[in-house]
């Protein structure tokens, strides 16, 4: 089966983690929610309690085709964990993990070094941040770049999770 990890912390953007879970199930994937600790509650912006199944440090990478990086403050709190940075930059190595990053989430590809050079795009509060680090940003509803997909919103992710889909 083949097997993707959507990455939590509190302050997730609910929609951006639950929509990418389910269409990712629906996609006849094994899905882990993956967080700093294993079988530990976080809250996402909007009150919806995600429960972790496996941590960032004790996750096999040749296991999963796919890592979706969801917006909201989480990934602030992300990119100040060494293990969430080094699983993203494991996975960009590797280079057959899709790594999907939507609104605030390329926050935890910009620490994780990845985007210098890359075509891609987020929530406009993180654009000044892409640019800054290199990234090309394109104001569009899905950006793809090789094995790196990213959207903006909420609103964009149907198209992302296509994209992410279409990928693998």
């Amino acid at each position: 089966m083949k097997k993707a990890a959507v990455l939590i912390d509190n302050g997730f953007q609910d929609a951006e983690a639950i929509y990418p879970y389910y269409r990712l199930q629906e996609a006849d994937f094994g899905v882990d929610l993956v967080g700093q600790k294993a079988n530990h509650d976080y809250e996402g912006e909007y009150g919806y309690t995600l429960t972790s199944d496996r941590s960032a440090k004790n996750i096999e990478l040749d296991e999963y085709k796919a890592i979706i990086v969801p917006g909201g403050h989480a990934p602030d709190k992300m990119r100040v964990k060494e293990d969430m940075v080094r699983l993203i930059q494991k996975a960009d190595e590797a280079e057959n993990i899709i790594i999907g990053a939507i609104c605030h989430g390329p926050q935890l590809l910009i620490e994780a070094d990845i985007v210098n050079g890359r075509n891609m795009t987020s929530y406009k509060a993180v654009k000044t941040d892409l640019i800054n680090a290199g990234a090309n940003y394109d104001d569009k509803e899905v950006v793809v770049d090789s094995h790196l997909v990213t959207s903006r919103t909420p609103d964009d992710l149907p198209a992302f999770m296509n994209a992410v889909v279409d990928l693998v």
